[in-house]
This record gives structure tokens, C-alpha cells and sequence, in this order.
């Protein structure tokens, strides 16, 4: 039996493409071990699944000014002894990161024990977690062509993002009723990221009144970011966060109102869900997820709408564009090239391992 560790996290956009993975490598017979951090989203996610769960420290390299830039290094450092001893004693035949800081020490103490590494760019770009594990890797899987450009010769292949089988089998009329609705409405999902976004979250609840004129809405507004003060209702729900009526509340959905990580707009992709995809501003992010949206935008799949310009009447025009024109997105959606990406990244891991 062939061993693998995965490893990504810090957001559910880092650990979901492993747990799409999973169910397979299981039945290719892989046994599977992941290394995230202490207490990070992808611990509660991955022990669910019943998979050996190993935490190390971890350190965010940042690019803005913070007083943790003078604590994380130790924690880095810290993380990299923990998961070189982890290598060292699981003796893996193959890591798989899906990036985050996480697995940057993971990555390197993988190659100073000779083990193939495996990693996962989804943005057009890489991000700075990335681009110091790529050198180390033996293959770099990608979302997008363009990003090809951007790694090394012979190391990278275009495989898409993973998507969790379950996405697939949403029941609306379990949705309908977990939420509490009783009548059969044009749907809004708004997810702002397993952390939430107060812009967006802000935006929403600012002209609540008049979206529920015409929408059921479902809220999923992030980790301690609900509001005490709009309360559940027959046309409003929100909850922080929502992991096994994921795919119930999807399936409901007619307008999707998103971040643009990309392992979320892939997903919206695969799902034919037209959307309103607001990135995070280059204040908060080095500008990644506004590249995905426009080229989202570009091929006709969702409508860009950057954080600097939401408001409740912006925001409000958006959403009823998208929906008024949902067909013309799902059409476009649907001419969209898909790859099994699944198939594909575990044939990349049963060639190196």
C-alpha cells in the first residue's frame, strides 16, 4: 500500500480540492495522511472525513506591515522542524499540496527527504506560497493556460480544479426545506469565503428589504459574522458557515453572489450557477482573485463587480442583471472546456509515487 500526505489550508479553498481527491485515492488503495495547522479550517474538515490528521505551526509571509511579521518566522521555522519529523516517520511515496502557508514547510521537508511533491496553483497566478514550492515540486497542476506561462517547462499540466462529487448531487427540495422556506422564489446564495466578507455581508443586509422583495435568500456570512439583528424568516436564512447542505443549497440557487477564489468560481463553473463575483480588493490580496473574476467575466460566465463599488443599489442592479440573464451565462457555461481533473491529478500522483 502506497502512502500519501496532503496538505493545504488556512481556507476551505486549500483544503476542498483534497477532499474532492480523497474518495478516489482511497479506492486506488492510497493510505492517506494530511499535515495542516493546529486549529485551522482544514483540521475540522479533514477529521470529519476520518483521514489521520497531523498539525504543525504555521506563519503567514506577509507583504503589508504587522507586528506578526516578527513572531510568524519562529512559527515557520517551528512548523518546519514539525513537519520534516513528520516526513521523516510517515516515510510517504508522495505529497500533494494544494498550497497556503501550511504547506510550504511540508513541501520542503518533502523534497530534503527525496519524496515527489505535487502542487496545486489554482489562480491565474502564483501566490507567493507557491512560487517558493515550486522549485521544489516534480509536477505543478493548473486551472487556467495562461498560468503555464508563468511556471517551469516540463513541470506544469493543466488539470483544473477537483470538484467534490457531492457538489453534484444537490437536493433543492432539502434545501427548501432546511431553510425554512415556504414559497417557491427566484434564489440568492450569497458566500463570501469560509471567513466571510464584511463589505459584502454590510452591502446585503442594507438593502434586505428590497431584495427579499423578489428573492429567497441564503446567507452564508462567515465565521462570527452573522447579524443578531436580521433575524431568519420565511424569505432570509443565514448561517456562518455551511459544509454537508453545501450542494442541497447550491442546487437551489438561480444567482450565486461570490468571492472569486478560484476553487469556488471553478465550482460555480462546473455548475452552471450564474454570478455576481466580488474579489478582494488589492488592499487585502495581491490581486489574484480580481484577475480570475475578469476572466470569468470575459468568457461570459458571471458578472465582476469589484469591492470598491459594492453598495446596496450596485449590488442590488448586479444581482437582477444576472438573473434576468441567466440563461445567456448557462449557455456560456455550458461551451465551457471541462477536464476531469480528478482523473487527472491522480494519474500525476500514481506516476511519481
Amino acid at each position: 500500500m502506497k502512502r500519501i500526505v496532503l496538505t493545504g489550508g488556512g481556507t476551505a479553498g486549500h483544503v476542498t480540492p483534497n477532499m474532492a481527491l480523497i474518495p478516489v485515492l482511497k479506492e486506488k488503495g492510497y493510505d492517506i495522511h494530511y499535515i495542516g495547522s493546529y486549529e485551522g479550517i482544514e483540521k475540522k474538515l479533514i477529521e470529519e472525513m476520518d483521514i489521520p490528521y497531523h498539525g504543525i505551526a504555521t506563519g503567514k509571509l506577509r507583504r503589508y506591515l504587522s507586528m506578526k511579521n516578527l513572531t510568524d518566522p519562529f512559527r515557520v521555522i517551528k512548523g518546519l522542524g514539525e513537519a520534516k519529523k513528520l516526513i521523516k516517520e510517515l516515510k510517504p511515496d508522495v505529497v500533494f499540496s494544494k498550497g497556503g502557508f501550511v504547506a510550504v514547510p511540508v513541501v520542503l521537508a518533502a523534497k530534503k527527504e527525496h519524496v515527489p511533491c505535487i502542487i496545486h496553483e489554482s489562480d491565474m497566478t502564483p501566490g507567493l506560497a507557491n512560487k517558493i514550492a515550486i522549485p521544489k515540486a516534480s509536477k505543478i497542476c493548473c486551472n487556467f493556460p495562461e498560468t503555464l506561462d508563468k511556471l517551469p517547462d516540463g513541470k506544469a499540466v493543466v488539470t483544473g480544479t477537483p470538484i467534490r462529487k457531492e457538489l453534484f448531487e444537490g437536493d433543492s427540495a432539502k434545501a427548501m426545506a432546511f431553510c425554512g422556506f415556504s414559497e417557491l422564489r427566484p434564489t440568492l446564495l450569497i458566500i463570501g469565503g469560509s471567513t466571510g466578507s464584511v463589505r459584502v455581508n454590510e452591502a446585503i443586509w442594507s438593502c434586505l428589504d428590497k431584495i427579499t422583495e423578489k428573492y429567497n435568500v441564503i446567507h452564508l456570512c462567515g465565521k462570527d459574522k452573522t447579524n443578531k439583528d436580521k433575524p431568519n424568516t420565511e424569505k432570509y436564512v443565514q448561517f456562518e458557515y455551511i459544509k454537508s447542505e453545501l450542494a442541497d443549497l447550491l442546487s437551489l440557487a438561480d444567482v450565486v453572489v461570490s468571492r472569486a477564489g478560484a476553487n469556488a468560481i471553478c465550482e460555480l463553473l462546473a455548475l452552471r450557477k450564474p454570478a455576481v463575483l466580488i474579489p478582494l480588493s488589492l488592499e487585502a490580496s495581491r490581486g489574484d482573485q480580481i484577475l480570475n473574476a475578469k476572466s470569468f467575466e470575459k468568457s461570459g460566465y458571471s458578472k465582476l463587480l469589484m469591492e470598491e463599488d459594492v453598495n446596496d443599489s450596485s449590488l442590488l442592479e448586479a444581482i437582477n442583471e444576472v438573473y434576468e440573464n441567466r440563461e445567456k451565462y448557462i449557455d456560456n457555461m455550458k461551451k465551457a472546456h471541462e477536464t476531469d481533473a480528478i482523473t487527472k491529478i491522480v494519474e500525476l500522483i500514481e506516476e511519481v509515487s
